[in-house]
């Protein structure tokens, strides 16, 4: 009962008859009871399929459960990061009136029909044979060299194929560097606060890095140590900021790479959002020696759930990736890699990107008088682009506990403590971001935070 769901067709009674081994008529008769019972409908001479009022699967607590009392699984898995590690954001947060969290789209600013359009034609009598081939080591080449040919020059960069990978997004590109270069690298520097899922791949392999704290222009150069190899960055927006780092100071920080001999990981995420100006060059184009290991996706201007992203570094750097990638997954999927080539390609990608800046800008603005008028903490530091604001709250607000509750009045903030180093953790900052909720709502839920602020202020000191 309930092992086929409401709408599922049903095998032909030819086929279910030479399955079961009996006759036709038998599965025909059995068929023709079922729809007179409402169990099954007929459906144009193309089938049967079950109807809506068929007995459902029994909720799974009804199953008996299993013991594992016998394995000892602390013993046997290696340690996770702390679930307090994660930003917190609930999986359903699309059902929530006012979203303001980071990193995810607003479907309605994307380019739905087009996208479809170019999955179409990547599964197509002419891509269809090369797709379904196993790539192994190599990429897509429409997609490598409309990256090598005009993503990365508007970075500044100039980079050859054997440069480049094609990656699962951000994080994976990250994981891939830090399995093949922390061992050799003892001595490596993140930025205080800095994104979560970069510690984490510290975590899982058992690395203890030093963090360096970030001022309004980013990562200071002065302040890291002498003896450090590896320095992970995000120069064009900090995670999570939203500091861009001068030209001066990205200058100053490869002049101290080459002094000290250290690579550098430039992690350069959203840079295409930039309003006030254009976005400055990144550091990877100042690189005359090949110290930048750069990496980017389109996870943030295309969608997230595409988890797609790409490297660039040197060539010796690349070819230990391309093996460690295809013992981890091959390659990323060649249909997805196909898609966004001709989402790209056919100019698909720089109308979203106008579209996304254009809404986002009025957003921005709707929230900068916001926060100028309703006295929701300190703007630190200003930025030009992004996608959100780091905001300090007033004195003595804990931000975890204020994200609590007004997750009760359907508003979602991030609050900052997942970002920080646990040498010095930090409960008074939180991330507003403005990718994710309607324009017209803006205003109503920035209200509601300003009098859960008022609230705990309130309580604390009343």
């Amino acid at each position: 009962m309930g092992r086929c769901t409401a709408g599922e067709r049903l095998p032909s009674s030819r086929r279910l008859a030479q399955h079961l081994g009996v006759s036709r008529i038998t599965v025909t008769l059995a068929y023709s009871e079922l729809v007179s019972n409402d169990y099954l409908y007929s459906r144009g001479g193309s089938g049967y399929y079950v109807a809506e009022n068929a007995p459902r699967r029994p909720i799974f607590d009804d199953y008996p459960k299993g013991s594992a009392d016998g394995i000892d699984w602390k013993r046997r898995l290696r340690k996770t990061s702390p679930e307090r590690d994660d930003i917190l954001r609930p999986s359903n947060w699309s059902d929530y009136r006012y979203p303001f969290i980071y990193g995810q789209s607003d479907m309605d600013l994307f380019d739905h029909a087009n996208w479809r359009k170019c999955a179409m034609q990547a599964m197509g009598r002419k891509d269809f044979d090369s797709l379904t081939r196993d790539s192994y080591q190599h990429d897509d080449p429409m997609l490598v060299e409309y990256i090598l040919r005009h993503i990365l020059p508007r970075r500044g960069i100039h980079a050859t194929p054997d440069e480049l990978i094609i990656t699962l997004g951000s994080q994976n590109a990250l994981w891939m560097i830090a399995y093949l270069l922390l061992d050799q690298a003892p001595k490596t520097v993140v930025e205080n606060p800095c994104y979560p899922g970069l510690r984490k791949i510290f975590d899982q392999m058992g690395m203890v890095v030093t963090s360096v704290d970030v001022d309004d222009d980013g990562l200071p150069p002065e302040n890291l140590p002498a003896d450090c190899d590896l320095v992970f960055t995000t120069p064009s927006h900090h995670a999570p900021t939203n500091a861009t780092m001068p030209l001066a100071r990205r200058k100053a920080l490869l002049d101290r790479a080459e002094q000290d001999d250290f690579l550098v990981v430039e992690d350069d995420y959203e840079f295409e959002i930039s309003f006030s100006s254009s976005p400055s060059p990144a550091l990877k184009s100042l690189d005359r020696v090949g110290r930048v290991i750069y990496v980017s996706s389109f996870s943030k201007s295309i969608f997230p759930g595409l988890r797609l992203g790409y490297m660039v570094a040197a060539p010796e750097l690349i070819r230990e990736v391309r093996r460690l990638r295809a013992v981890l997954l091959r390659h990323p999927p060649s249909h997805v890699q196909r898609t966004t080539a001709y989402f790209l390609s056919l100019g698909h990608f720089d109308s979203q990107i106008h579209r996304m800046t254009r809404v986002y800008a009025q957003r921005r603005a709707i929230m900068e008088k916001g926060l100028r008028e309703l006295d929701l903490g300190a703007v630190t530091p200003r930025a030009s682009g992004g996608s959100s604001f780091w905001i300090k709250a007033p004195e003595g607000v804990d931000t975890f506990r204020l994200a609590m509750e007004l997750r009760a009045q359907s508003v979602l903030i991030e609050p900052g403590q997942a970002f920080f180093a646990r040498r010095s953790p930090d409960s008074s900052h939180y991330r507003l971001a403005y990718s994710t909720i309607p324009t017209n709502r803006i205003s109503a839920g920035m209200d509601l935070i300003a009098s859960a602020l008022r609230s705990l202020s309130g309580r604390m000191y009343g």
